[in-house]
């Protein structure tokens, strides 16, 4: 009997660790490079995992503490039916403060790398203590209710709002399968689309791809608005915080209307546009993109005065 889905190493090869959560539930992730580097915590959205993040973290362990969970239900980390788990964005932004706190305490500073789903998670444990945040690196996500001139794309409104949305993820893999297609704009190997479907091989093992499309909120009342609406309203905290926008406009959900929200947002980030890049903006970038990170981190290597008067104090 074949054991639990892991990609080759020469793709993926690092060293699994794991952190007990409440219930007993593993959530897995990486811990790369120097203990007493700076701390990239880099956060997934969905369907991927830190698998979306493996040359990133590559390119920068030599210099750089690279944190990199599977949020539970993704990848590596276990994937518990409701019964055990309340898959909803109060919870994950929950898990990563228990991983944080577990992996470098509870006051360390911490550099944000997020995307997809991982920039509302990211900026919804961030938004609470922006102190602690030196530099945010952005890639196609959001913290911030969808812009109004976004309309809400077709395939996640059949995938989150209806029964014969639900079947065809849990049944055929349809959201992570059909991510494995659109989300690249430029070639990959069969391999690395074997990457990102890999984890979620059985209907038990596509909850969370499921649950993530359902609990997307669109209005106020729907289960996470208030959080998604309060986060953004904290986001000014980090308009003296160094951010790089670094944005695929090919992406057919974080496009740019969101891009040009985040602009408003945080004016003062650097922007990094790629014509030709999609929604997994790390694979179409490639090196290129990797190395423009980089710089933007090498370059901000100090951060924010962590004294300034971020507005929220007293």
């Amino acid at each position: 009997m074949a054991g639990p889905y892991r990609p080759p190493e020469a793709l993926y090869p690092f060293q699994s660790h794991w952190l007990e959560l409440e219930g007993g539930i593993r959530l897995h992730y990486l811990d790369e490079g120097p203990r007493d580097a700076p701390v990239l915590l880099m956060l997934h959205g969905n369907p991927t995992w830190s698998f979306y993040y493996r040359d990133l973290v590559l390119a920068l362990r030599d210099r750089y503490r690279c944190i990199v969970p599977d949020h539970v239900g993704c990848g590596l980390s276990d994937k518990p039916d409701d019964a055990d788990y309340d898959y909803h964005l109060a919870r994950r932004i929950a898990d990563v403060g228990a991983l944080v706190e577990a992996t470098i305490g509870p006051e360390a500073p911490l550099s944000l790398v997020v995307h997809d789903w991982g920039g509302m998670i990211g900026f919804g444990w961030a938004a609470q203590r922006p102190e602690r945040i030196r530099r945010c690196v952005i890639l196609n996500t959001a913290a911030f209710p969808m812009p109004e001139d976004k309309r809400f794309p077709f395939a996640l409104w059949l995938g989150g709002r209806t029964p014969v949305g639900a079947l065809l993820i849990r049944s055929l893999n349809a959201f992570s399968g059909m991510a494995a297609r659109v989300a690249f704009k430029k070639p990959v190997s069969a391999e690395v689309r074997a990457g990102y479907t890999g984890p979620y091989d059985s209907w038990d093992h596509r909850i969370a791809t499921l649950r993530f499309v359902q609990d997307i909120p669109l209005k106020p009342g729907d289960r996470g608005w208030d959080i998604v609406s309060g986060t953004a309203d904290r986001l000014e905290a980090f308009t003296k915080t160094p951010a790089l926008l670094a944005w695929g406009l090919k992406d057919f959900v974080f496009d740019e209307t969101f891009y040009r929200e985040f602009q408003r947002r945080l004016p003062q980030a650097e922007r990094h546009p790629l014509p030709d890049c999609g929604h997994y903006v790390l694979e179409d970038g490639g090196a290129d993109l990797r190395g423009v990170i980089a710089d933007f981190l090498d370059r901000h290597a100090d951060g924010p005065d962590p004294h300034h008067d971020f507005g929220h104090a007293g």
